[in-house]
């Protein structure tokens, strides 16, 4: 009975840290969720289920304020991508890489002049294959001068 005790723990000793080694329970799973496609064209999904995150970055509205605090007052277009990259360089600074978003909120003062300008959106969606869930509000308004606020959730 105590040789095979020995041999059990043996056999334990030497099994369980490869077995560890092997399983590796952070590896982030991402499930996109899309009933439909007509979404497709749209640059985002419906549903992102995601698994065995290592964590979770929130990042406030980015909206086209610049390094010294000074809120834009230009045009759609220029607020934008203003705001894209205030969301990219946040991100980034985090140690998280764009393509981990996973939700994404669009406000904006004016669907009208956004619309001539989503190309840019998309281009960005694709540039960095960012596959989110998307919500797009119209507000009556957003701090000072702005027109266009990005918030997002992002994991790996």
């Amino acid at each position: 009975m105590k040789k095979i005790a020995k041999l059990l723990a043996l056999i334990l000793i030497t099994t369980v840290p490869v077995l560890a080694q092997t399983k590796n329970p952070n590896n982030m799973e991402k499930r996109i969720i899309n009933p439909w496609q007509w979404q497709d064209k749209r640059s985002y999904v419906q549903a992102v289920e995601v698994k065995h995150v290592e964590s979770t970055l929130y990042v406030s509205g980015q909206t086209a304020i610049n390094a010294d605090g000074i809120s834009s007052n230009e045009d759609m277009k220029s607020q934008l991508i203003q705001a894209l990259q205030n969301l990219e360089q946040v991100i980034s600074e985090a140690g998280y890489e764009c393509k981990g978003i996973v939700r994404l909120n669009i406000y904006t003062t004016s669907t009208a002049e956004l619309w001539p300008h989503f190309q840019i959106f998309q281009d960005w969606i694709a540039k960095h294959d960012v596959k989110q869930a998307l919500t797009l509000l119209e507000v009556k308004s957003l701090f000072e001068t702005l027109k266009v606020e990005l918030e997002a959730t992002v994991v790996k």
